[in-house]
């Protein structure tokens, strides 16, 4: 009789005749790095039944950050079969253990201790579990021998490196794991303004035909079209899974080109505010991608980056005065492509309680990007290249040209990111420098990156938490964000308190 099994059915059918003389003991969890409190949990749990069923969680539903997991579901699968008291071996198709519990119906489901206070459990599928339990009327056991955490141990041996160590250590000093998300839930009441233009995504996957017999011309067929919300949209979808109201003020086209499709996948706590820029379209960023490795091969823009027509100009300027008071934070994602103006950005520095800035360089205005604009800033985030174009030095230090522009653009806080070398925060105030580790383990589309750091560490910097955790919160979302083709999914709140909560341990 086999021992690893992937269809529930299949496994139901088994072990419905063994449960008529004998008990079925179940266990469920992700097991990575197994290790020896898996063996103790799994020893207690037999002497509870005479079948020792596991089901394990596969690895698109392991959200415990990053290289999580460590080992695969395969190699999870053949480690736990391994085991002799082990009878039988699942792979679940779901983030809980609720249908392998109502499909199996175990007398038994063993939970190691630590789970007993589900309460505690950020992610709610404990609680979701103890019902089902209940539901069959079976009983729920919480194992109470030797216990060690896989998390904790994959991190002390992880390759963050020695940044990642020290930050952690930092903010231990500070907050518990309890603390952080009292601050987190805190963030639902805060006023939040986002200021930027509206894009729209779009990737168009390819596959390569040949070369054209008349022209030198790579040819290709239009395989697949996906659309997803950008700019300023975006970052309004990631926070309000952190916030129970947002504000929006941005840019659409003059005929409203995609408005239906913004106010539809936008969700209910954002309320969507916009202008639309006589002749110009709703901004849309088309890429061929390349099927098979989803490589780019070509961009081409729908745009109209003329800046506003004065009488637009002077109503959106109206708008920013009588709005800008009314919030807590604002965060601005200037684009550069024509909806802030010089005097609309003094304006925003002048009346907003708090001012957080992106203001990037991208293919439609490399060499004319707005960052020297806005002057009196609380925080900026922007790439290395951004900064060195910014004060035209190539060469000079990175830390010394972050010292240089945060002086004369008078900013509080100024954070660098550099790709897989991570991201840097200055403060001005303490005159500090603080480093972060980079998290981004299977970077797929560096596309809003950005946009969800500036998201999450905004609300940070916003409360006053350490640059340590700020920058490591901020972090985690980009890492999540680049996970998929564009801009799928908004950030995870679960998971990235998850994430904190195993790197915490």
């Amino acid at each position: 009789m086999k021992k690893i099994y992937f269809d529930i059915k299949e496994l139901k059918k088994i072990t419905s005749k063994l449960k008529k003389k004998k008990k079925i003991v179940l266990c469920h969890g992700v097991f990575d790095l197994l290790h020896i409190g898996h063996i103790k949990h799994f020893q207690e749990a037999k002497k509870h039944g005479q079948l020792l069923i596991v089901s394990v969680t596969p690895d698109r539903y392991v959200n415990k950050g990053p290289l999580k997991p460590a080992f695969t579901e395969k190699l999870r699968l053949e480690s736990i079969a391994a085991i002799g008291i082990v009878d039988f071996v699942y792979l679940n198709d779901a983030k809980s253990s609720v249908k392998v519990i109502e499909k199996i119906k175990p007398n038994i489901y063993c939970k190691g201790i630590e789970y007993k206070n589900f309460k505690e459990d950020i992610s709610g599928l404990i609680k979701e579990e103890v019902s089902a339990v209940k539901k069959i009327n079976a009983k729920i056991i919480y194992t109470k021998d030797i216990t060690f955490s896989s998390s904790k141990l994959i991190n002390q041996n992880s390759n963050f490196g020695a940044q990642h160590n020290t930050n952690i250590g930092n903010i231990k000093k500070n907050y518990s794991f309890k603390k952080i998300k009292d601050v987190i839930e805190k963030f639902k009441s805060n006023k939040i303004l986002i200021i930027g233009e509206t894009i729209i995504d779009q990737y168009v996957f390819c596959e390569a035909l040949g070369k054209s017999g008349k022209e030198p011309v790579l040819v290709l067929r239009d395989v697949q079209t996906e659309e997803y919300l950008g700019g300023a949209a975006v970052i309004s979808r990631h926070l309000s899974n952190f916030c129970n109201k947002i504000s929006v003020l941005s840019m659409v086209g003059e005929k409203g080109e995609y408005l239906k499709k913004i106010k539809k996948e936008l969700p209910k706590n954002v309320n969507f505010r916009y202008i639309k820029k006589k002749n110009s379209p709703t901004i849309l960023k088309r890429r061929f991608l390349d099927k098979v490795g989803n490589h780019k091969v070509l961009g081409v823009y729908k745009i109209n980056d003329d800046i506003l027509e004065k009488n637009e100009e002077r109503n959106f300027n109206k708008i920013l005065t009588n709005l800008l008071p009314k919030f807590d934070l604002v965060i601005v994602s200037d684009y550069g492509h024509g909806l802030i103006s010089k005097n609309s950005a003094k304006i925003i520095c002048k009346l907003s309680k708090y001012l957080a800035l992106n203001a990037q360089v991208n293919a439609a205005n490399v060499g004319y990007h707005s960052l020297r604009n806005y002057k009196n800033v609380d925080s900026v985030i922007i790439n290395s290249t951004e900064l060195r174009q910014n004060l035209r030095d190539k060469n000079e230090k990175l830390e010394v040209l972050m010292k240089k522009f945060a002086k004369n653009q008078n900013i509080k806080k100024l954070v660098v990111t550099r790709g897989d070398q991570g991201s840097i925060l200055y403060s001005t105030k303490e005159k500090k420098l603080t480093y972060c580790s980079p998290y981004a383990t299977k970077a797929v589309d560096k596309i809003g990156a950005g946009d969800a750091m500036l998201s999450l560490m905004s609300l940070c910097l916003q409360a006053k938490l350490n640059n340590d955790f700020s920058l490591l919160f901020g972090s985690l979302a980009a890492a999540q964000s680049v996970e998929s083709i564009g801009n799928q999914h908004s950030i995870n709140k679960s998971s990235i308190l998850k994430s904190l909560e195993n790197m915490l341990k």
